[in-house]
């Protein structure tokens, strides 16, 4: 609906407004899509919002590989977010099938191989495209605070220490592994379309993630943080604060993809 040539749906008045307005209407956005999303879906222990975040997660990669058949090349995109994904999602999957989330393992397979496609087109079929000077993040600085991080803070539940060390990698690692990709968009001065597609499509992605464990936490009445032993209670405080930090990292980008 236009009005003078101008759309009534502008960002304008929120960039006018201080700081502290501009937060303000952030939390209250966020309270509203929570409470849709509480009601909207039947709630058991967040799984349902998890694997739709995993389902929108996936869309996005397929629009990666739609990218990559149409346009012929992997500029914008990059190599080092993607490893750090299949990172992510093999650990994630080894986790689930070991204690037989057979939804999850599926789910996360799929996501992980379309990602190795993804890698490989990166590295050798479209490899002149790749802007590797701007893709400048090391790896080793992604991955090793995460993985020191998992050793030291992990759930105490009933399974065995490396499948809880792993599961605890594989949420610190996803916290910030996007960050390469915002680095690379942010030196090439300019987003394409499609992998603004792609990172929004991870946004809300996190979102929906995010939001399970507020509403789980929520759900118990807060009991949820109360677990038995101080390393659980941390690593469940950890676990919500790694979620908030992607949620907030996206949440910018996923701002101005809106604002366009």
């Amino acid at each position: 609906m236009r009005k003078g040539g101008k759309s009534w749906l502008n960002l304008k008045w929120v960039e006018r407004q201080p700081m502290k307005v501009k937060i303000l209407v952030g939390v209250l956005i966020l309270g509203f899509c929570l409470v849709g999303l509480r009601h909207l879906m039947k709630y058991d222990n967040g799984f349902p919002l998890f694997m739709a975040s995993q389902f929108i997660h996936l869309s996005g990669i397929i629009i990666l590989i739609f990218k990559l058949i149409k346009t012929k090349t992997c500029s914008g995109l990059s190599l080092k977010s993607q490893e750090l994904t299949a990172i992510v999602m093999a650990t994630r999957t080894y986790c689930s099938f070991e204690v037989e989330e057979h939804g999850l393992t599926l789910l996360g397979s799929a996501i992980f191989l379309s990602t190795l496609w993804v890698i490989y087109m990166i590295r050798f079929k479209l490899k002149p495209t790749y802007s590797k000077e701007l893709d400048s993040m090391p790896l080793y600085s992604m991955v090793v605070p995460p993985a020191i991080l998992a050793v030291l803070i992990h759930p105490h539940i009933d399974h065995r220490l490396l499948i809880r060390i792993v599961w605890s990698f594989s949420l610190y690692l996803a916290a910030v592994s996007v960050l390469p990709q915002l680095r690379l968009m942010q030196n090439a001065k300019m987003v394409e379309p499609f992998t603004a597609y792609y990172v929004f499509a991870l946004g809300v992605a996190r979102f929906l993630n995010c939001g399970s464990w507020i509403i789980h936490i929520y759900e118990t009445g807060g009991r949820y943080l109360m677990f038995s032993g101080n390393w659980t209670q941390l690593w469940v405080l950890m676990v919500i604060l790694s979620e908030f930090v992607h949620t907030f990292i996206l949440a910018d980008f996923c701002y101005y993809y809106l604002k366009r």
